[in-house]
C-alpha cells in the first residue's frame, strides 16, 4: 500500500463528497505531477477507479428519482462510443510514439483542466440568475436529442483522451444547455458518467493503461473520503469550496503545462490561481443580493441538490419557505 496515493485518494474523496465534482480533474494531475505516473497510465487508472465510485452514486440517485433517464440515455448514446474513440486514439498514439508522446498529451490534459477550471468557476460565480429557467425534466424533442448527441460526442472524446470532464464539463452543459434543477444536474451527471466511465475505463484496461495496484490504493482512500465529505458538506459552505476547487484546477492546469515544457514561472503557476481566488472571494461578497433572494440553489453548483428549486411545483413563498437541510446522499453521491 502506498500511503501517499491513499492520502491523495482520501483528500480528493473529501473534496468530491463536499462539492460533487473534481475526481478526474484532480486525481490525474496529482498522479502525473507528484507520483510520477506516466500520463496515459494516470488517465486510464483514473477512469477505472472513477467508474467504481460513480456506480455507487449513480445507483443511489436512480433510487431517489433524481436522474433524467431520457437525457442521460441520449448523452450516453454518443458519449460512450466517443469515449472509446478517445481511448483508442490516445493508446495508439502512445504505442506509436512512446515517451515522445508524453509532452503533447500533457498539453492536451492541461487544456482540458483549464476548461474544467473555467467551467467550475463560471458555475460557482455567475450562474445564479439561471435558476428562474430551471426545469425538472427535459422534453426530448428533436432539438434536445441533437444537442445531447453533439455534447456527448465532444465530451466523451475529451473524457476518453484525458479523463477530465465527467463532472465539471458535463454538469455545466446540464445547467447552461438543458437548464435542469440542481438535484437533477447532480443525479443525471453522476448516472450517465458512471456508464461513460465504465466504457472508457474498460477500454483503457484492455489497452494496458490501467495500473490495478495504483487503482486499489486510490480506492482505499477515496471511498472513506467521499463518506467523510458527504457528512462535512452540511457544515462547510460548498459555495465557497467550489471557487476554491476551480482555482486548484487552474493551478493544476498551469503546473501540467509547465511539466510539458511550456515556459511558466513559479510565480505564474501560483500567482494566477491566487489572483483568481481573490477575485472570486470579492465577487461572492459583493454579488448582487437580488440574485440570491429566495433561491435555495443560488450558489448554482454549491446548492443542496435535494432542496426545492425555483421551478418545482411545490414552490413556496419566500416569506413562508422553511429552512432546508442538505441531503448528503443526493448532494455528494457524485464521487468523481
Amino acid at each position: 500500500m502506498d500511503p501517499l496515493v491513499v492520502l491523495f485518494g482520501l483528500g480528493v474523496g473529501i473534496l468530491v463528497g463536499m462539492t460533487g465534482i473534481g475526481g478526474g480533474s484532480l486525481m490525474t494531475p496529482l498522479l502525473i505531477l507528484v507520483v510520477g505516473t506516466k500520463p496515459v497510465v494516470a488517465i486510464g487508472t483514473d477512469l477505472a477507479y472513477g467508474a467504481i465510485t460513480k456506480t455507487v452514486g449513480g445507483w443511489r440517485h436512480l433510487r431517489k428519482g433524481t436522474v433524467d433517464l431520457g437525457l442521460a440515455a441520449w448523452l450516453c448514446l454518443a458519449a460512450a462510443p466517443a469515449s472509446l474513440v478517445g481511448v483508442v486514439l490516445v493508446t495508439r498514439l502512445h504505442h506509436s510514439y512512446g515517451d515522445s508522446f508524453d509532452g503533447p498529451l500533457l498539453i492536451v490534459v492541461a487544456a482540458a483542466l483549464l476548461v474544467a477550471a473555467l467551467a467550475t468557476l463560471v458555475r460557482a460565480l455567475f450562474l445564479p440568475k439561471l435558476i428562474a429557467r430551471e426545469r425538472e425534466r427535459v422534453e426530448m424533442d428533436l432539438k434536445a436529442k441533437l444537442q445531447a448527441l453533439g455534447i456527448g460526442l465532444v465530451l466523451g472524446l475529451v473524457l476518453g483522451f484525458t479523463s477530465v470532464g465527467s463532472g465539471a464539463l458535463i454538469g455545466l452543459t446540464l445547467i447552461l444547455v438543458f437548464r435542469l434543477t440542481p438535484h437533477r444536474v447532480v443525479g443525471t451527471d453522476v448516472f450517465q458518467a458512471a456508464i461513460l466511465l465504465w466504457v472508457a475505463g474498460l477500454g483503457h484496461l484492455v489497452g494496458g493503461n490501467v495500473d490495478l495496484g495504483l487503482m486499489v490504493n486510490i480506492l482505499i482512500g477515496s471511498v472513506p473520503g467521499v463518506w467523510i465529505g458527504t457528512h462535512l458538506m452540511t457544515r462547510v459552505p460548498s459555495g465557497g469550496l467550489r471557487p476554491a476547487l476551480g482555482c486548484v484546477l487552474l493551478a493544476s492546469s498551469l503546473a501540467v503545462a509547465s511539466k510539458a515544457g511550456v515556459e511558466l514561472s513559479a510565480l505564474v503557476v501560483v500567482g494566477v490561481p491566487l489572483a483568481v481566488g481573490a477575485f472570486a472571494w470579492w465577487w461572492l461578497r459583493h454579488r448582487p443580493a437580488a440574485a440570491l433572494v429566495g433561491d435555495p440553489a443560488a450558489e448554482a453548483v454549491g446548492a443542496d441538490p435535494a432542496a426545492p428549486s425555483a421551478q418545482q411545483p411545490a414552490r413556496l413563498a419566500a416569506s413562508d419557505r422553511p429552512a432546508t437541510t442538505p441531503d448528503p446522499v443526493a448532494s455528494a453521491s457524485d464521487p468523481g
